[in-house]
């Protein structure tokens, strides 16, 4: 049979009260009473109730996630980084994903509520954003990442991708390329929409003469393989590519690879996120750095912060008019071997 916390009262020989405010973290109890009540917590592998604790507490020491999706090192990167942060606090993650489909954000955003204590959300994709608005609840405190959802109260954590890319380009081009291919994310999706428009307007820049080249894709290896191969199909081969992000760089690096393409002799590669394999892979890649872990973990902290300002409210006179707080993050160039400075034409 599991041990109770009757049980421990009964062997400390103090209250079931005393136990609770022990093992709670309450001042109020004397520090001898303290250790007596924590040693034979332990002797006897006391473990509270979650369900209980959460009744009285009205508290489940869990933190909701909702993500678009999971699959590739982005995600995996900002959980690393959220769950990180959640076991300092002993707290656990409910993580959910919705591959991108806005019923299935709505089952998810539905599914956590009573289920934890506050909730981070991204959503890229700009037909979900009035979804969100209506399914995120007023009394659950909540932390936006990189989602452009106009609600009052949640703070939000964004990447300056319009910067981000426009400082690539501008690398590029003092690199001396001219012929520069854009490799674009989804078209509904935020993040890709902010790339290919920092792409174009750095472009129009500093090249007023130059075309735009881009090509379509879809954050993943196979659309960035994909759209090397329609570039080596071209009557003229790009100087430079840029991909919205490190995934579809990959996939173009290797079709490259493939057709005997030297990089960056040949043409430059450069993508956006700087995900742990970017820095493996041969030639290393040329690359926007985002903290990705650390995203997740800022994200987290925020969130932690709501927590901590939500229960101190609920003993003074609530605010009904708490203005959204908002952070944009600016990435970094992180210069390696696939995009190097060589000798232009221009």
């Amino acid at each position: 049979m599991s041990v109770t916390i009757k049980d421990v009262a009964r062997a400390a020989q103090v209250s079931v009260a005393t136990v609770s405010r022990t093992l709670n973290g309450h001042g109020n109890v004397a520090e001898e009473v303290r250790r007596r009540v924590l040693a034979v917590a332990r002797d006897l592998r006391y473990t509270p109730h979650a369900a209980a604790r959460s009744l009285s507490s009205r508290r489940t020491q869990t933190l909701g996630v909702v993500l678009p999706d999971l699959h590739g090192e982005f995600f995996s990167e900002l959980v690393r980084g959220v769950d990180q942060i959640a076991r300092e606090h002993r707290l656990h993650l409910l993580v959910s994903s919705y591959h991108g489909c806005p019923e299935e954000q709505v089952a998810a955003l539905r599914a956590m509520r009573g289920r934890v204590d506050g909730l981070l959300v991204m959503s890229p994709y700009a037909q979900a954003q009035s979804t969100v608005a209506e399914e995120l609840d007023s009394a659950l405190p909540v932390v936006l990442i990189n989602s452009q959802c106009a609600v009052p109260g949640p703070m939000s954590l964004s990447i300056d991708n319009y910067g981000g890319a426009q400082a690539m380009v501008d690398y590029l081009i003092d690199c001396g390329h001219r012929r520069i291919a854009f490799i674009a994310g989804p078209e509904a999706n935020y993040d890709a929409h902010e790339r290919l428009r920092g792409y174009r307007e750095a472009l129009a820049r500093r090249l007023p003469k130059a075309a735009e080249w881009v090509l379509p894709g879809e954050f993943d290896e196979a659309s960035g393989h994909r759209a090397g191969l329609a570039l080596l199909a071209a009557p003229q081969r790009p100087d430079a590519v840029f991909a919205a992000n490190d995934m579809m760089a990959l996939g173009c690096l290797f079709a490259f690879a493939q057709a005997g393409l030297k990089v960056p002799d040949d043409v430059a590669v450069a993508g956006f996120d700087d995900i742990p394999l970017a820095r493996y892979v041969h030639p290393t890649l040329t690359t926007m750095r985002v903290n990705i872990a650390e995203l997740g973990a800022r994200a987290a902290r925020l969130l932690l912060s709501k927590l901590t300002a939500e229960q101190a409210s609920q003993e003074a006179a609530p605010d009904t008019d708490e203005p959204r707080q908002s952070e944009l993050l600016q990435p970094e160039l992180i210069v390696r071997e696939s995009g190097m400075r060589r000798g232009g034409d221009g």
